[in-house]
């Protein structure tokens, strides 16, 4: 098991999230992620429009979830 902050996912704020693989860990963030987009959290809100840009430039989006990937395997286990 591995732990990994919202903010360190891309996120805004210190939830932590703990899964053993990373696809697991990326599920929790996304649910997170639209459960703060739906309270309208600003900071969250700021951080996914950011994601939206990034989305923007070819190849960026899957670049940035190798390099998560990677922080997340590079882990050590809880």
């Amino acid at each position: 098991m591995k732990t990994m902050t919202c903010k360190q996912l891309g996120g805004a704020c210190e939830m932590e999230f703990k899964a053993n693989t990373f696809e697991e860990i990326a599920e929790l963030s996304k649910n997170h992620g639209t459960k703060m987009f739906q309270a309208g959290d600003t900071a969250h809100l700021a951080a996914m429009g950011a994601m939206k840009d990034l989305m923007q430039k070819p190849g960026a989006i899957q670049k940035w979830f190798m390099g998560k990937k990677a922080e997340f395997d590079a882990l050590s286990d809880d």
